[in-house]
């Protein structure tokens, strides 16, 4: 399988079927996105295939073959990932901080399309993404600090 991977062009020889989520983690070893669910419910293991959130447990490896992944470790150097990462930072929304690679690669995508999103469109774009601290009001207002500050 060849796919591009935060940038980089990677070659692997695993079994097409074989889910992103475990690819990335296992034979990779990045191991910042996270197993939540394995039913792409919680939104955990979020990364992005060619620019969209997609929940990389339930996407085979075939799918991305040609593609573009990028992995939380990837995402935090293109303008928007940099400008969302410093606003989770700046309020401090982490808490026990397993779901935020998720969070964060879901708010990227929704930026990247949307620079002026309302709490109907953060709430759209965010939905599936299970915070279990319930950090839901900090990740909205970081989302809406990252936004007025690609404006």
């Amino acid at each position: 399988m060849k796919f591009t991977l935060n940038g980089t062009e990677r070659t692997l020889d695993v079994d097409g079927q074989m889910p992103l989520l475990w690819a990335l983690r296992d034979t990779i070893g990045l191991t910042g996105t996270k197993f939540g669910c394995g039913a792409a419910l919680c939104g955990a293991c979020t990364v992005h295939v060619d620019g969209a959130p997609v929940r990389s447990c339930q996407t085979a490896m075939a799918d991305v073959e040609g593609k573009n992944v990028t992995t939380i470790e990837g995402v935090g150097t293109g303008d928007v990932g940099k400008v969302v990462v410093a606003a989770w930072r700046k309020l401090d929304v982490v808490q026990c901080g397993y779901c935020q690679s998720g969070q964060i690669m879901s708010a990227v995508g929704l930026l990247s399309e949307n620079r002026k999103p309302t709490d109907e469109d953060i709430d759209a774009a965010m939905d599936g993404n299970v915070c279990r601290c319930a950090t839901y009001q900090r990740i909205r207002a970081a989302i809406h600090e990252a936004a007025s500050n690609l404006a």
